[in-house]
């Protein structure tokens, strides 16, 4: 589980940062057309989990959009630091995204939080859209999961800014990605342990209190006999 969690993150942040240094030192691209060409992997594998899951997810998508338009108006304008500032401008437009969608029915990142508490099971899924329904704590959990990857966002878009116009590009180019992995790591940790834990002992709790209730719901249908009942029986034999 631990493997697969880390893949889409060596792919989107060791392969462009190999590639940059490859096609730079070895081969001696500029640094706008290196820093164009190791985009290009994070932007293919988008757009196969698009298609391989057929479904829309809205996140996935909107960094998709942010980053091939981020992308074209850079190599346009042939500024290095400004492709260095546009992986900052990703950041901050899915930040600000996911903190718009505070204000909707459903948060951008329940898409990722609902299958990890839930844990993918009917029950699980069950006892989700009850506490969805019937636990303000439960809300207000959802809602600050997404507060604080949208915050977190928003403060690597800051870092990085500040990074592309102040350090050498080729500095930058392995620096943007720690400050990525740093701030992924961190709304990791903050966010899964003050909102997806208790969310997760919430479901668990759900689904025992369901399970119970269902139980008793078939014992006082199916009312077993009563002692004296089959005294009589036993007698009467």
């Amino acid at each position: 589980m631990l493997v697969q969690s880390l893949v889409p993150l060596i792919v989107d942040a060791g392969v462009p940062i190999a590639s940059y240094y490859v096609l730079s030192d070895g081969f001696g691209l500029g640094a706008v057309a290196a820093l164009g060409w190791s985009s290009v992997v994070p932007a293919l594998r988008t757009v196969w989990g698009l298609v391989r899951s057929r479904a829309v997810n809205g996140l996935a998508l909107l960094m998709l959009v942010v980053n091939v338009v981020g992308l074209a108006t850079s190599v346009v304008a042939g500024d290095a630091r400004l492709m260095m500032a546009k992986d900052s401008a990703v950041s901050s437009t899915v930040g600000i995204a996911i903190l718009l969608s505070l204000r909707t029915r459903r948060p951008l990142m329940t898409a990722g939080l609902k299958p990890w508490v839930a844990k993918g099971g009917p029950a699980g899924n069950a006892a989700w859209d009850r506490l969805l329904t019937s636990s303000e704590r439960f809300r207000r959990a959802e809602r600050r999961f997404s507060a604080i990857w949208g915050g977190t966002l928003l403060t690597e878009c800051v870092l990085k800014v500040i990074g592309a116009y102040t350090l050498p590009v080729h500095t930058m180019v392995w620096l943007g990605t720690v400050l990525s992995v740093v701030a992924i790591l961190v709304a990791m940790i903050v966010a899964g342990g003050s909102c997806a834990e208790p969310m997760e002992k919430m479901v668990k709790a759900e689904i025992e209190r369901a399970a119970g209730a269902a139980s008793e719901a078939g014992e006082t249908a199916h009312p077993a006999p009563a002692a004296g009942a089959g005294a009589a029986v036993g007698s009467a034999g």
